[in-house]
């Protein structure tokens, strides 16, 4: 990952290319509105949409940034942004996350 990044869909589109079933029905709404829609300027702990899969997937909003288990500060999520492919599997920082917790970031 980079320090930023843009989302030039919308929520329609997102669903129709990657099937899952979403919370969402008013993309304009109070609670989802602006992180739901074509972003510019994406950064490190602003919500992002997500794709998880438990038997079904699913889109959520979640804060973009690692917290590994053992950090005692949230903020601690904006400094873990970047992995590299080849090595997050076996990273102290990643491997739990790399094994049971992944999502995909739209």
């Amino acid at each position: 990952m980079c320090g930023r990044f843009t989302l030039t869909s919308n929520l329609d589109e997102l669903q129709g290319r990657f099937g899952f079933l979403s919370e969402f029905t008013d993309s304009h709404s109070f609670d989802h509105g602006p992180w739901l829609g074509p972003r510019y300027n994406i950064a490190p702990t602003q919500p992002v949409l997500t794709v998880t899969n438990d038997g079904q997937r699913r889109g959520q909003l979640m804060r973009w940034g690692l917290v590994p288990f053992w950090a005692k500060d949230l903020k601690i999520g904006a400094r873990m942004i970047n992995a590299v492919g080849e090595t997050a599997s076996a990273k102290p920082a990643f491997r739990a996350a790399f094994k049971k917790r992944r999502c995909l970031v739209l």
